[in-house]
């Protein structure tokens, strides 16, 4: 098994808010987590695929669902 990042950690492995990650979580939009009794933790190579997962190679990849 890989190492385990806290909420904490993981936010700041991505260089993104902890509120982001736990926002994401609740609404099925961040990466894959474990939950180990009450505690959350990340794994590295679930961030680094969630990471791949969300490349764009252009700005109108993002454009979901316009004209």
């Amino acid at each position: 098994m890989s190492e385990l990042l806290t909420v904490s950690e993981a936010a700041h492995r991505l260089k993104l808010s902890a509120s982001y990650l736990n926002k994401a979580r609740l609404t099925g939009g961040g990466p894959r987590y474990h939950r180990l009794g009450r505690a959350i933790r990340y794994s590295v190579p679930d961030l680094d695929a969630w990471v791949q997962a969300h490349g764009a190679g252009s700005t109108s990849e993002y454009a979901g669902g316009g004209s």
